[in-house]
């Protein structure tokens, strides 16, 4: 699980950077900008989901070990 949550993230990563540069400042909010900023948007929640999920299977790991 560890790994699978390292390379996702590494991806969604590489995503962002893509799509950062895929963005026009001066229409920031039409074409193919707006498809870049949720692109990047759900990249960004994608990363605080997994870093969540390995976070509480630390916790859980953490308890499991005390009892």
């Amino acid at each position: 699980m560890k790994y699978f949550t390292i390379i996702v993230t590494i991806i969604a990563a590489g995503l962002i950077i893509y799509n950062s540069t895929m963005l026009d400042f001066n229409n920031l909010f039409e074409g193919q900008s707006i498809v870049a900023l949720i692109t990047i948007f759900a990249s960004l929640c994608a990363i605080i989901l997994l870093q969540v999920l390995r976070l509480s299977k630390r916790v859980d790991n953490k308890l499991k070990g005390r009892q």
